[in-house]
């Protein structure tokens, strides 16, 4: 029997099957069935950052991530939010699920101030996800916060403008995000696996 015909009857096998499945599934659930499907995780990667790329705050960044968030929170996790554009409402958080006993929102008066936050938040192991909108970041300054974020092991998400899509970066996940009435449209920029420039619609109900 050939080389080839092993590995095929060995990757047939259900064993191994469940096995890589496992290894498919080492992300945060999403809460988007289509969505973990499509990434190669099988969800947000963890000890990484992940880039949503929107037109304008409000483009949908928050009804993605708060299923994922929601999961942290009720397996007693914390999360961050770093300059959030608006205040964030209380009572819109709770219905999503989110445990508001483990929210930390962190309003720094500048932009360092901004990345120096995100940096200590992402690496301290105290995170399951942090969440900034940075604004214009240096190179140097993105790549910073990727290893913060492989130190901690958190999730890290930044909401920058459509704009930085010409900018190298060192994370894990670039989605461009854009919504209408009836849908979240997403674009992956870049993944880890093969499936850059996929896109996928979901539901907004």
């Amino acid at each position: 029997m050939s080389n080839h015909a092993v590995i095929a009857q060995l990757t047939r096998h259900p064993q191994i099957s469940i096995a890589r499945q496992a290894r498919q599934r080492t992300g945060l659930a999403t809460g988007h069935a289509a969505l973990d499907r499509a990434l190669p995780e099988g969800g947000w990667p963890r000890g990484a950052l992940t880039e949503l790329l929107v037109a304008s705050p409000g483009s949908g960044e928050l009804r993605l991530v708060l299923p994922g968030l929601a999961g942290l929170t009720a397996g007693q996790r914390w999360i961050a939010l770093v300059q959030p554009p608006w205040v964030p409402y209380p009572h819109a958080w709770a219905a999503a699920g989110i445990d508001l006993q483990r929210l930390l929102v962190v309003r720094p008066g500048d932009a360092r101030s901004g990345w120096w936050a995100l940096d200590q938040l992402l690496r301290s192991g105290a995170f399951g996800a942090v969440l900034g909108w940075p604004g214009n970041l240096p190179g140097p300054q993105l790549r910073k916060l990727q290893l913060a974020a492989e130190t901690g092991r958190a999730c890290g998400f930044l909401i920058r403008s459509i704009g930085a899509a010409s900018q190298h970066s060192t994370a894990a996940l670039r989605i461009h995000l854009s919504r209408d009435q009836q849908q979240l449209r997403l674009r992956l920029l870049k993944c880890r696996g093969r499936l850059r420039g996929a896109e996928l619609a979901l539901s907004l109900h």
